[in-house]
């Protein structure tokens, strides 16, 4: 049975594909706590899911349209079993057309393809909507980012599929809170200052009380002078505009947090989950 009263907005720190192995790394229970309550609570009729790793074009936003597709491998080096991974999924094209046209309304460019779920989704589903033990059960469609690093943009990117949420729509975004491969590959030991000290500012922001000044905020953040250490590049972190965007004046509120190196797996929501 499907909720209509309209779904909160989730923010998932989704990690690298390992994530799906590490069940005694400390964010394996918290994305699974979150899966629960979507599932339970929330009860959508659809996701639709933005990633980090896909973004369409400067100022044109791309759509699975497809019902069946592939999973996408997109990482490299890893054992040869994470390449034969499968997470049983299902696209929609009438929810696809839905975002389609509220994109259209909104003046945003936009053209279906076929994709399937990059590592981004697929990976952090396999946690949070487990197959066997909490399945999702409903279509999941993935929309791209621009192939930009414009947080306004992205703002109102989420803002143009807000409505969606009124048809009992689940919204996810999926990135990370601080994300730097490159401290990480030089084996670096230690919480970097950056993560402690951006994943701080990423809550503030979020948790602004005005619609108005949290977006202001959240454009600032790409500002600071620890946003690159943070982010070399900010596809990781613009799926928090997507989101905050899609909420309107929903409250923000961070779920959880872990600094752990050179990362953050804040996870956030916006607006309430149902009781």
């Amino acid at each position: 049975m499907t909720s209509t009263k309209r779904t909160p907005v989730y923010f998932l720190s989704h990690g690298g594909p390992n994530i799906m192995y590490e069940t005694d790394h400390p964010v394996y229970p918290q994305l699974q706590k979150i899966g629960r309550e979507i599932t339970q609570k929330v009860k959508p009729k659809a996701v639709v899911v933005f990633s980090a790793h896909w973004q369409g074009e400067r100022d044109v936003i791309e759509i699975n349209t497809f019902e069946n597709t592939e999973l996408i491998y997109d990482f490299y080096g890893f054992p040869a079993n994470y390449y034969k991974e499968t997470y049983p999924n299902k696209g929609s094209p009438e929810i696809a057309q839905k975002v389609i046209d509220s994109l259209t309304a909104a003046g945003i460019k936009s053209h279906g393809m076929r994709r399937g779920l990059d590592h981004g989704v697929w990976a952090s589903f396999k946690v949070a909507f487990n197959e066997k033990t909490n399945p999702l059960n409903v279509p999941v469609v993935q929309v791209s980012l621009f192939d930009t690093e414009d947080p306004a943009q992205h703002i109102a990117l989420g803002r143009a599929v807000t409505r969606l949420r009124d048809e009992g729509i689940q919204i996810i975004v999926s990135g990370m809170a601080v994300h730097n491969l490159r401290d990480l590959r030089w084996g670096q030991q230690g919480v970097k200052p950056y993560a402690k000290s951006f994943d701080e500012a990423l809550r503030e922001a979020v948790e602004t009380e005005s619609e108005a000044e949290r977006e202001e905020k959240l454009v600032e953040l790409l500002k600071r002078p620890d946003a690159r250490p943070a982010h070399p590049s900010f596809e990781h972190l613009l799926p928090i505009h997507v989101g905050a965007g899609a909420a309107g004046s929903d409250k923000g509120k961070r779920l959880w947090t872990l600094a752990e190196g050179s990362f953050s797996w804040a996870q956030f929501r916006f607006g309430d989950a149902p009781e």
